[in-house]
């Protein structure tokens, strides 16, 4: 069965800098797409940062430069580095993985779709004050 727990989300300030973590349990796929996804209140889900087996890696618009997603695969763990923190990156963010495969569908603002993902973290609170 496999398990994602995500950790490391907190309150910041603008312009400070958050690391979330996803420790990945039971998942055992040789290829497959890890993402982080964040939800506003009334908001829809939105793909912020994904990755692939081999490393590649996709951002969504809004993120790009301030954020970066990475893989321990050693760890079974996933990461997401949040520098330069603003308000509207207060969300509850959560972690995804895949079934396998290596292609995954990307939103309308250039991260990951997640309808393209399986299994789902129960979800970390970010919140950033001005």
């Amino acid at each position: 069965q496999v398990q994602l727990v995500e950790s490391g989300g907190g309150s910041v300030q603008s312009g400070g800098s958050l690391r979330l973590s996803c420790a990945a349990s039971g998942y055992t796929y040789r290829s497959y797409y890890m993402g982080w996804f964040r939800q506003a209140p009334g908001k829809e889900r939105e793909g912020v940062a994904g990755i692939d087996s081999d490393g590649s890696t996709r951002y969504a618009d809004s993120v790009k430069g301030r954020f970066t997603i990475s893989q321990d695969n050693a760890k079974n763990a996933l990461y997401l580095q949040m520098n330069s923190l603003k308000p509207e990156d207060t969300a509850m963010y959560y972690c995804a993985a895949s079934a396998g495969g290596t292609w995954y569908a990307l939103g309308s603002r250039g991260g990951p779709h997640p309808a393209s993902f399986a299994y789902w973290g129960q979800g970390t609170q970010v919140t950033v004050s001005s």
